[in-house]
């Protein structure tokens, strides 16, 4: 996007209005990868948060959206046990890395030129605020709703009503959808799980109360025998290009299903994703914090019992600490920041890994908006007090600004968004903040000695479908991961997914 416009008519303005590599990134918006030729030279670019993912190699020979085609390229690879560690606990590398010496993703510090010597690497800054505003509520309000309008706008002029939305029992769609409606579309709507969930049940109570067709879709309604199994992964994986979010190729293609469907005839997908930048995501005490208490509250998912002696914990743990504080342009690991700071890591690290991931594989099928990862609602966000964030108090009066009716309907929280939140939301994330650091590094060890764990993404994952696609034994993950010890199907499934890549690779990766 360029001054509210998409696609051609967006670079056309951009040619005419803007002398590259420089960038005024308050006019640039939504998430890409723009290879632009101007005045017989060549460049190469990524959105604000470089969320839109660009492969490339060490010494920056070739650039792929697609990192099954950046591994076609490389006669060789090895493993980086710290990008195959953090795939596996964190469901995908931060920063720049991958599970794989020698690819990188392209940050986004840099405009490239591309040149007959090779690369030149040009420097562009984007600041986001760092303080919380003084500003009475009803003003905040307007801005917000503003702000978030100017973002789904220019999709509801070029698309109308030809947009898939989500409608869940969270805050995020609905906020979506209002400001989707606001904007004058009437979109398609639908609403994933099993049925009797929690959203699919308030998904679609709401829109019964409204008048609109909500959509239910149960991806693992489908059934598929173990013999035509093998055929359904390959094709789950050479369309969710090797390594997708969750690691889930193991299905019976009912994620693969869903994702073509939001994208029929030519529609707009829109996604509720990042919308906890209006939120306290990290849980974190309101006070100055270092890029190590990040790492170490957030990122230390991993229990001791499910790896091998190539596994440093406090190392992995300080490698990703050093890429957050390199994010947020701090000197090192343990320089104090604010919190507003802090906040700055969801987007400019979280968002951009796990949600840069989706909207690369969805940009296959068509066009993907994620308007509450617009970089110019996430500044304005990022003014927002830590107080007005905690149990998404400020979100839901946002929406009950723009959508009343939206608003007053009952959600997955046990409480409706017309009025404050609930104690008990209130308590539940209370009690997390006040969680020392060392408590919360623990805590999914903890829960791992308690008890088997799962997530939400399932898959076919019994021995009658697994031993149909993959060697049981994990010849190469055994390398690093002790099979036989994890109890968490979630992290056994993306370790699963890294060696159905491994077999594909074949002789060229190296042990």
């Amino acid at each position: 996007m360029f001054d509210g416009r998409i696609g051609k008519p967006a670079l056309a303005t951009l040619l005419r209005e803007t002398r590259l590599p420089k960038l005024d990134w308050s006019r640039v918006g939504g998430e890409f990868v723009a290879v632009v030729r101007q005045g017989g030279r060549a460049f190469l670019f990524g959105d604000f948060f470089a969320a839109f993912q660009l492969f490339h190699d060490q010494e920056q020979r070739f650039f792929s959206t697609s990192l099954l085609a950046a591994l076609q390229v490389l006669p060789r690879v090895r493993f980086d046990a710290q990008g195959v560690y953090e795939h596996a606990f964190n469901v995908v590398p931060v920063g720049d890395d991958t599970p794989f010496v020698e690819l990188k993703t392209l940050g986004p510090k840099w405009v490239l030129e591309l040149t007959a010597d090779g690369v030149t690497r040009r420097a562009t800054t984007k600041p986001l605020p760092d303080r919380p505003t003084r500003e009475p509520l009803n003003d905040r309000l307007v801005t917000h709703a503003e702000r978030l309008h100017e973002a789904v706008a220019p999709f509801v002029v070029t698309y109308g009503d030809r947009i898939q939305c989500p409608l869940s029992g969270g805050l995020d769609s609905r906020l979506l959808l209002a400001a989707l409606r606001a904007a004058g579309s009437t979109p398609s709507l639908y609403v994933y799980g099993p049925e009797g969930s929690a959203d699919v049940r308030i998904g679609r109570a709401i829109g019964a109360a409204e008048g609109f067709d909500v959509a239910w879709i149960d991806k693992q309604a489908a059934t598929i025998t173990p013999d035509a199994f093998p055929a359904q992964v390959e094709a789950n994986f050479h369309q969710f290009d090797g390594l997708p979010t969750f690691g889930n190729i193991f299905d019976n293609g009912g994620h693969a299903a869903a994702q073509v469907l939001r994208h029929a005839g030519g529609a707009l997908a829109a996604s509720g994703g990042c919308g906890e930048v209006y939120r306290d995501f990290f849980l974190l005490p309101d006070r100055p914090l270092t890029a190590s208490t990040l790492a170490r509250s957030f990122f230390a998912r991993f229990t001791s019992r499910d790896v091998t002696d190539r596994f440093d914990g406090s190392a992995f743990v300080a490698r990703i600490a050093d890429k957050i504080a390199d994010a947020l342009a701090l000197p090192d690991a343990h320089t104090r920041m604010s919190r507003t700071h802090a906040e700055q890591a969801y987007p400019r690290v979280r968002c951009r890994a796990l949600f840069g991931r989706e909207i690369s594989l969805e940009a296959q099928h068509g066009a993907y908006s994620m308007p509450f990862l617009d970089h110019r609602v996430v500044a304005t966000a990022l003014t927002l007090p830590m107080s007005a964030k905690h149990a998404g108090a400020f979100e839901a009066r946002l929406l009950a600004a723009i959508d009343p009716a939206l608003a007053r309907h009952g959600s997955a929280y046990g409480h409706d968004f017309a009025g404050p939140p609930s104690l008990r939301h209130r308590f539940d994330e209370w009690s997390s903040r006040i969680r020392p650091t060392w408590v919360r590094q623990h805590s999914y060890a903890v829960q791992r000695r308690l008890r088997p764990m799962g997530d939400e993404h399932g898959g076919l994952l019994s021995p009658e479908y697994m031993d149909r696609v993959i060697d049981p034994q994990f010849p190469a993950m055994r390398r690093y991961f002790e099979m036989a010890a994890i109890t968490d199907s979630g992290l056994w499934r993306r370790i699963a997914c890294l060696e159905y890549l491994t077999n594909r690779l074949g002789s060229r990766l190296e042990a």
